[in-house]
């Protein structure tokens, strides 16, 4: 049986997901996963050697080698052959993110499901919610609930607040690109372009009737600021049971 990987924790997400030539339209891309481009970030950006990197990646300093012989490849590629360079994916945790406040014990077969939240109400900015409202749910039936607040973390963090928080599943109004690939990395399921009630949501996502909408976003530079777009209507999806994860382990294990 081969042996697990083992995540890299990663210090800082990258801000930008994609780059493109300018005077070429790139038609093939190349991507780079996020514990990649983390390596590239400590080593090149900066200037740490290599056993610093794999002490803070939390990696061996083969590993760091290997990725990080990767990752300069594909720039490479990106660069020599006019290829579009995206960022996303790797098996990653966040640097630890203090939660200063006690949260409820999950149970070890419970969906863990949080709302951004505004007195009683979906919040719609992401990026700006001050709030969080946890749900566990077990077998269709939500089992404990809690407000939570994110202690004035930024879009960029509130991913590793919601890892802390054993969140598997969140429901929300718009989120930037950057966001939505950062609750990807972490396995964080997303149920965009929802509004009205945290409570009457999150029952509807245990029961598997929520309907959401996975083109809800805000697009300004992958950060939730300003206007919104949502899109409603047809585009709507409902939840059923392929979309829940029902106390599955999305964190990597191993050494």
């Amino acid at each position: 049986m081969p042996r697990p990987t083992r995540c890299r924790r990663i210090g800082q997400l990258p801000v930008y997901r994609s780059f493109s030539p300018d005077d070429v339209e790139a038609v093939e891309s190349v991507r780079m996963t996020v514990d990649e481009f983390e390596a590239l970030r400590l080593l090149d950006g900066e200037g740490l050697t290599q056993e610093a990197c794999a002490a803070q990646m939390n990696i061996a300093r083969t590993t760091v080698t290997a990725i990080y012989d990767s990752a300069r490849r594909k720039v490479a590629e990106a660069l020599v052959h006019g290829k579009r360079l995206l960022i996303a994916g790797g098996c990653c945790e966040f640097e630890p993110v203090e939660i200063r406040q006690d949260i409820m014990e999950k149970g070890s077969i419970a969906m863990r499901i949080a709302v951004t939240y505004e007195n009683g109400e979906i919040f719609q900015h992401f990026g700006h919610t001050e709030q969080f409202k946890v749900y566990d749910v077990e077998n269709g039936k939500i089992t404990g609930e809690q407000v939570i607040d994110t202690n004035g973390s930024g879009h960029g963090a509130l991913a590793g607040f919601l890892q802390a928080a054993k969140v598997d599943a969140l429901i929300c109004g718009g989120i930037g690109m950057g966001a939505q690939m950062a609750l990807a990395d972490v396995g964080i399921k997303l149920y965009a372009g929802v509004q009205g009630s945290a409570d009457a949501a999150a029952k509807a996502l245990a029961e598997g009737t929520l309907a959401y909408d996975p083109d809800a976003h805000c697009d300004h530079h992958g950060h939730d600021h300003g206007h919104c777009g949502h899109h409603h209507g047809e585009h709507a999806h409902h939840c059923g049971e392929h979309g829940h994860h029902h106390g599955e382990d999305h964190h990597c294990h191993g050494n």
